[in-house]
């Protein structure tokens, strides 16, 4: 089953937090998109221990393809908080983590677009590790299909037999579920990159 590929899940710290996001879109001409929600999934000693999501109000219209994603109207985003004033509540729980985001390349950008618009100060962090970049290898050798990202938080789910948190709530995506699911999916590799 190609475990060898999947070593350097086996180097990740035993506590770590995962971090996903919902978003008004894609990037376009006029930058990137806002966050509407962050979810963040604390693991610590290989065991989910919290999960907790961050409804944040975004400046820009949320698209409707976005919307068809995450289920979540512009007018429902018009009462959550702005991102700043909660900022603090966030910044904690990345102080002194290695941070894993499925697709970082895609979240990572924007919270530090967010950080920096609204003048706010990044916490010291232990790094980024990105899920699916370091599940290419395993992927490729295994036939399933990638893009140029990476496999999908889907398309392993279903590869290592992981319960689908979507499928129980109606196959929404939801920042919270979704860094759940990602961090689940991350433990699965884990241990079958430690099987000799």
């Amino acid at each position: 089953m190609y475990r060898e590929l999947l070593w350097i899940f086996t180097q990740l710290p035993d506590d770590y937090i995962v971090l996903d996001t919902e978003t008004t879109g894609l990037p376009d001409e006029n930058g990137l998109p806002d966050i509407v929600t962050l979810g963040i999934t604390v693991v610590r000693h290989q065991a989910i221990a919290e999960s907790v999501e961050f409804k944040t109000r975004p400046q820009k219209r949320i698209s409707e393809e976005a919307q068809s994603i995450h289920g979540i109207t512009n007018e429902q985003a018009t009462g959550f908080d702005s991102f700043d004033s909660r900022w603090n509540q966030i910044a904690e729980y990345l102080k002194d983590q290695l941070i894993v985001i499925h697709n970082a390349s895609f979240d990572w950008p924007i919270l530090l677009d967010h950080v920096t618009r609204y003048a706010l100060s990044m916490p010291p962090i232990q790094g980024v590790f990105c899920s699916q970049k370091a599940a290419i290898p395993w992927a490729q050798a295994m036939n399933l299909s990638c893009s140029h990202r990476g496999p999908s938080l889907d398309m392993l789910t279903k590869a290592f037999e992981v319960e689908d948190l979507r499928a129980k709530i109606g196959g929404a995506h939801g920042a919270a579920i979704d860094s759940q699911q990602t961090a689940q999916v991350t433990e699965v590799m884990r241990r079958n990159g430690n099987m000799d």
